[in-house]
């Protein structure tokens, strides 16, 4: 038992500081009395929006919301494993957020979300619903990033009248090669992060070229701009829950695609590590209405590495008429 806690405790601490990078103690201490209710003073970008809540089935979710000003579907943003709000790039939330009323989330049970993480895709999808809905929205954009964008699936397979069109990155499909393995690429990276004194995400997002390497230094500088009211790290029990809901996505069986009649846009690096390329390729060949980009000399965070070139992509894709 002593043995046991020793450990939980070590990779506690490791993913406080790790995942959630350039959180000082400090940072997570004044988040734990961050202000959540709206202050009525728009903001405009990523690096000070306020963060607000919504309640909804006993659970308060924690959510920040950009560009409400410009009407139109909302986009809506599901984040990654062991993500929380301040994981997303702040050039990609602001660029979108320039045209579209974009709004980014803590899954259940975690960061400043309440309730008990789920630890299945499809739980998560259902929670994500229950937030939109607890919103208001009639009808959303989704745009899910690797872990976000299983969940974006299973979204529009389980609510497809509240999907309009979707973007999926670094991601892939049910029973897809190598995504019952991510429990052991992450962990690994997560051990030569802490060896190397780095964060994981240089690891596991980009590649170990000259270009990939300044491109991960870059995203994490980017990631500390919000200096101020950061959001809480992931606990140790939820992100054990999203690998075993990631174990089990990666189990299951191929699931019909070709019944999402949406545009979805499809994107990844050339190189992913973590939800090997292949599944983007087989993503966009069983989405009936897809297109496809791959960066070159990129890895999971390909979006991140190719930010403005993606947001470009994004913005036109989500304003092509259907």
């Amino acid at each position: 038992m002593f043995y046991e806690s020793k450990v939980r405790a070590y990779w506690l601490a490791a993913l406080a500081t790790l995942f959630l990078p350039y959180a000082s103690a400090a940072d997570l201490a004044t988040s734990s009395n961050m202000e959540i209710k709206s202050n009525g003073t728009p903001a405009t970008q990523w690096k000070n929006v306020p963060t607000q809540v919504v309640s909804a089935d006993d659970v308060d979710y924690a959510y920040r919301e950009l560009g409400r000003e410009n009407g139109g579907t909302p986009v809506i943003l599901l984040v990654h494993l062991a993500a929380v709000l301040d994981n997303w790039d702040p050039r990609v939330v602001d660029g979108l957020a320039a045209k579209h009323h974009v709004i980014a989330f803590d899954n259940r049970g975690v960061g400043a979300s309440t309730g008990s993480a789920a630890n299945s895709i499809e739980q998560m999808a259902d929670d994500a619903t229950t937030f939109i809905k607890a919103k208001g929205f009639q009808q959303v954009d989704l745009l899910g990033f690797s872990m976000g964008g299983m969940i974006a699936q299973e979204i529009v397979l389980k609510q497809p009248q509240l999907v309009r069109k979707l973007i999926l990155a670094g991601t892939g499909p049910a029973g897809g090669p190598g995504i019952s393995s991510v429990a052991g690429v992450a962990n690994y990276d997560l051990l030569r992060a802490i060896f190397s004194g780095q964060d994981p995400k240089q690891f596991l997002f980009f590649t170990r070229t000259p270009n990939g390497i300044a491109a991960g230094k870059a995203f994490l500088q980017r990631l500390q701009e919000r200096s101020e009211n950061r959001d809480r790290a992931i606990s140790f029990g939820a992100y054990m829950a999203q690998l075993q809901a990631l174990k089990a996505w990666g189990e299951k069986p191929a699931v019909d695609l070709s019944v999402i009649k949406q545009p979805v846009l499809v994107a990844n690096g050339d190189h992913d590590r973590m939800v090997p390329t292949s599944n983007t390729y087989d993503l966009a060949k069983r989405l009936r209405n897809s297109e496809l980009v791959i960066y070159p000399d990129a890895g999971h965070g390909g979006v991140f590495q190719y930010h403005e070139d993606f947001v470009s992509k994004a913005l036109a894709f989500l304003a092509q008429s259907q």
